[in-house]
């Protein structure tokens, strides 16, 4: 006999995810503002808040509420996602006096989405289990565009039921969440190695296309050549560094938008943190790491990371 529709939702979210009545969002940058939006989209209650008033304002346009604090929001939500830019701020944010930890109810889900140490969101997630609350660190792939679309790809660590709870929510944000493993801070083992590889592949490319334009090659040429060989990858294709290249990219743009070359910097940072701490040797990555302290120091510190091709282009030493 067929399941009526009722019943067959019943098994689905008994099943996997649930549906959250109230969510919480903190961080509401330029990745966090477009993901709380996406939240809004899917209809779920949103309670939100930011130290950035106009972008709280924004977003209670959209429908969300807003709160005062960081402690009034865990108050009123049964799940809580932030968006924060560093260690310190998600330290803060959750354990601090007047942080989440304190103030959220009991079994409350906490989502970190957040790029930062793996030993940080191991951290926060222990403080979390002694209030009985549960955590999942869940960083995102994709930059800004993804994030708008609700197309953004997330790495999650963390128990696999607390996973399957949280699906519902990855889903209103993103069309790719992958379970990286059962321990806290394997999703920013994940997203720490692809943005070493990210850095280090677009480097790569943009000192081809600098080299080509050097001897006379047309930028176009080359990149059909790249895009159908070998050296074809997702900073050639996707997201070349060569202005008017591809339209609908920061390169086309004057570098502006994007995943800008301050956060790569701090990426490729806590890469080399934890490869330190692990003993292992990333030699593209440290020096990848020092290429983009050095693109920041020539004054391209707010401009997306694909700049590199101008740095290059553009320094006297090349």
């Amino acid at each position: 006999m067929a399941l009526s529709l009722s019943f067959r939702r019943f098994l689905y979210h008994s099943r996997g995810s649930r549906e959250f009545s109230n969510v919480g969002f903190i961080g509401l940058g330029q990745m966090g503002s477009r993901m709380a939006k996406n939240i809004l989209k899917k209809g779920h209650k949103l309670t939100v808040f930011d130290v950035n008033k106009f972008a709280v304002t924004k977003l209670c346009e959209s429908g969300a509420t807003s709160a005062e604090s960081a402690a009034e929001v865990s108050q009123t939500s049964e799940i809580i996602i932030t968006m924060l830019p560093s260690n310190k701020h998600v330290l803060d944010c959750y354990t601090g006096e007047k942080g989440i930890l304190s103030f959220a109810k009991k079994n409350t889900l906490l989502i970190d989405s957040s790029t930062i140490d793996p030993s940080v969101s191991e951290t926060v997630s222990q403080e979390a289990e002694k209030k009985n609350m549960r955590f999942i660190d869940g960083p995102v792939s994709g930059g800004v565009n993804a994030a708008e679309n609700g197309t953004l790809t997330f790495m999650v660590g963390g128990l696999r039921n607390n996973f399957d709870d949280a699906k519902s929510i990855f889903e209103a944000m993103g069309s790719r969440i992958v379970h990286c493993g059962e321990k806290v801070g394997m999703g920013q083992a994940a997203k720490l190695c692809n943005n070493m590889l990210l850095a280090i592949s677009m480097i790569g490319t943009a000192e081809a296309f600098n080299l080509g334009q050097k001897l006379g090659l047309d930028s176009k040429v080359l990149a059909e050549i790249v895009n159908s060989s070998s050296g074809r990858c997702w900073a050639s294709e996707v997201y070349n560094p060569v202005p008017g290249l591809i339209p609908n990219v920061p390169s086309s743009n004057n570098y502006q938008g994007g995943f800008g070359t301050t956060l790569m910097a701090k990426d490729l940072g806590l890469a080399q943190d934890i490869a330190s701490r692990s003993k292992t040797p990333i030699l593209l990555g440290s020096l990848a790491h020092q290429i983009y302290l050095a693109v920041i120091s020539k004054g391209f510190a707010d401009k997306d990371f694909s700049v590199i091709y101008q740095f290059l282009k553009d320094d006297k030493k090349t």
